[in-house]
């Protein structure tokens, strides 16, 4: 990546509610999508909803893995978690990631 620097994606994979969809899309854009910017670290992030089976994906990118990991210990995702909560199906999965390829995507 940029100067040999790469850079580190949580994706976070869920399954919402029937009917819940837009209170999940309301919640990320009132709590969720401020509070990660508020993280340091936190480059960019979007928010991927397949509107036949009602999956749903988390993708955010981060300077670094332990930027990643301190915004855990600080509890940020677990108040994601539990902001969402009523909307899911069951807990989310995390996953992370070393981002390989970054093509025409702006980020701070």
């Amino acid at each position: 990546m940029q100067g040999g620097h790469a850079m580190h994606a949580k994706v976070v994979h869920f399954q919402i509610k029937p009917g819940k969809k837009d209170d999940v899309i309301r919640l990320f854009g009132e709590f969720i999508v401020p509070g990660a910017e508020k993280q340091k670290g936190f480059k960019a992030g979007m928010l991927l909803t397949d509107p036949n089976t009602d999956k749903a994906l988390s993708i955010a990118l981060w300077e670094t893995e332990a930027a990643i990991k301190a915004s855990e210990a600080g509890g940020y995702y677990q108040e994601w978690v539990a902001k969402l909560s009523d909307a899911l199906v069951s807990a989310p999965a995390r996953e992370l990631y070393e981002v390989s390829n970054l093509i025409n995507l702006s980020v701070k």
